[in-house]
């Protein structure tokens, strides 16, 4: 065979068993999940911030991050709803390199997925248990869901992944806000689809099981940009970008109509310092249109401690080791103009 099996993996159960989270930062999750339900629904008019780190590699500069934000959120809770990034995987386009702390803990050292489930999930609590704030994280392996389902309030669908039915028919099941971004490709049809698909309910086979869903209404898109068949990356994040998903929206059998908009990857062409640009003219936007204003809920932004990016093993505390990201005094006076825009 192919495949040589090295561990069976413990139980989602068996992890949250020996990893609780407390009554209290349950009830903690509680309240934020109906907060951003509300948003993404329309009853609340405040804005998402969903700001964080590329990948979360190091459980202490990660949570020392997240820790950060909670005075931020307190002086700008009347407009904006801050949900950290805490993203456990990373996705590779080629499928090398860095692939995120649930898969490989120290990135200096071999993949361990045993530790790594344990690792993700005690960062996590963490985080939530220092700030006060749940957290968001990609679902790239939708198996994994069950280990951090009862810690996360918001869930993102990466651009690789929007496609695959598993991914579309597992976020039909979720019970919080959950993103699709649209595919590399750029296609707003593929996006909605993969919406149209998780906010309906399935019967399929998942973790071994036969199972039903009810569908996910706070399935919503997010725009990241797209990279041309030339290798060219193009952006989305503009006026008459927003004004079209806001009409090929309105052709479509979908609930709650909501956008969120990444300021990195292909919007930004990975120039991290673009990302303060772009928040403010979709901002900007906002106010130029009611459309817009209704549609765009939130932004996607890539930030850390440290700005730009290093490599695995020179150790910098609080710099990103994938992607580069926005400095911490740049994301703070960010986000307080964020909350400005949107008085």
């Amino acid at each position: 065979m192919s495949f040589t099996f090295l561990n069976q993996l413990p139980t989602p159960a068996q992890i949250k068993e020996e990893y609780p989270l407390s009554k209290e930062l349950t009830e903690l999750k509680a309240k934020r999940d109906a907060m951003i339900s509300d948003v993404i629904c329309g009853k609340d008019d405040r804005f998402l911030v969903i700001i964080g780190p590329c990948s979360a590699d190091n459980e202490d500069s990660v949570c020392d991050y997240v820790s950060r934000l909670t005075k931020i959120q307190e002086d700008v809770k009347d407009r904006v709803i801050i949900i950290p990034r805490v993203y456990t995987n990373k996705p590779r386009t080629t499928g090398e390199g860095y692939k995120g702390i649930a898969s490989q803990p120290d990135p200096e050292k071999a993949p361990d997925m045993v530790e790594g489930l344990i690792a993700m999930r005690k960062m996590h609590i963490r985080a939530i248990a220092e700030s006060g704030l749940t957290c968001a994280d990609e679902m790239l392996y939708p198996e994994n869901w069950g280990y951090v389902e009862d810690l996360l309030s918001y869930v993102a669908i990466g651009a690789r992944s929007v496609e695959d039915q598993q991914h579309r028919l597992t976020v039909s099941g979720f019970d919080v806000a959950s993103g699709m971004k649209n595919p590399t490709s750029g296609d707003f049809s593929v996006m909605l689809n993969s919406v149209y698909a998780a906010q309906h309910p399935h019967h399929f086979v998942y973790r071994g099981y036969e199972v039903e869903t009810s569908g996910n209404p706070l399935t919503h898109v997010v725009l990241r940009g797209a990279v041309s068949k030339h290798g060219n990356t193009t952006t989305n994040y503009h006026y008459e970008d927003l004004i079209r998903l806001h009409e090929m929206y309105n052709k479509m059998d979908l609930v709650n109509q909501a956008c969120i908009i990444d300021t990195n990857h292909s919007n930004s062409g990975k120039q991290f310092k673009e990302q303060i640009r772009i928040a403010k003219e979709v901002m900007h936007n906002r106010q130029l249109s009611s459309d817009i204003k209704s549609l765009v809920k939130g932004l996607m932004i890539e930030s850390y401690i440290e700005e730009g990016s290093q490599k695995i093993g020179e150790h910098v505390y609080g710099k990103s080791i994938t992607d580069p990201c926005l400095g911490w005094e740049d994301s703070k006076k960010l986000i307080y103009d964020i909350a400005e825009m949107n008085s």
